[in-house]
């Protein structure tokens, strides 16, 4: 067996890891929600459509019924924006677990933004549900701010949850300096 990554302290610390993980990509997705709504507010534009049909690709390859059509629409609608929230909450644990909150922060957030803009553009594109090769710069522009601004505050949010535990790399760093 191959030990662990060395950003996994084997020293129980992983529960939380992935807990502040998590904890830092559910405040970069609402984070990256508001830069959204703001970018919608600012340049008068209409919401995407890409969640819910992103969530009736999802459903249907998964052969998941959401009931009648009128009944259907509405839980596409909902589950659209839970699949994202799952998404950022779910890259924020795993990025954390893997050691990138170990990065420089500006490093990091990128990495944390653009690992999740390839989760999610990743998975719309082979569901068919958009083509990047096909965006115009602006809708390169559009969907990269949102996800670095989730990042940042995924970033931030984790720095902030290790300092209250006495430092962001505390189990990662114990034992450092000692010779054994």
């Amino acid at each position: 067996m191959g030990r662990l990554p060395r950003a996994v302290a084997a020293d129980g610390r992983l529960g939380d890891l992935v807990a502040d993980g998590a904890i830092a990509g559910a405040v970069g997705s609402a984070a990256l929600n508001m830069a959204t709504y703001l970018d919608m507010t600012v340049r008068a534009r209409p919401a995407s459509s890409t969640p819910e049909e992103s969530a009736r690709r999802l459903t249907a390859a998964l052969h998941v019924g959401l009931g009648p059509e009128a009944r259907a629409a509405n839980r596409r609608s909902g589950l659209g924006p839970l699949l994202g929230y799952a998404t950022g909450v779910l890259c924020g644990a795993v990025f954390t677990a893997v050691g990138l909150r170990r990065l420089p922060a500006p490093v990091a957030a990128g990495l944390f933004g653009a690992g999740l803009m390839a989760a999610t553009d990743g998975v719309m594109t082979a569901l068919g549900v958009t083509d990047p090769r096909r965006w115009s710069p602006t809708d390169w522009i559009s969907d990269a701010v949102p996800h670095l601004v989730y990042g940042v505050a995924a970033v931030a949010t984790l720095h902030q949850l290790g300092a209250r535990r006495g430092g962001p790399d505390r189990a990662a760093s114990r034992g450092r300096g000692r010779r054994r």
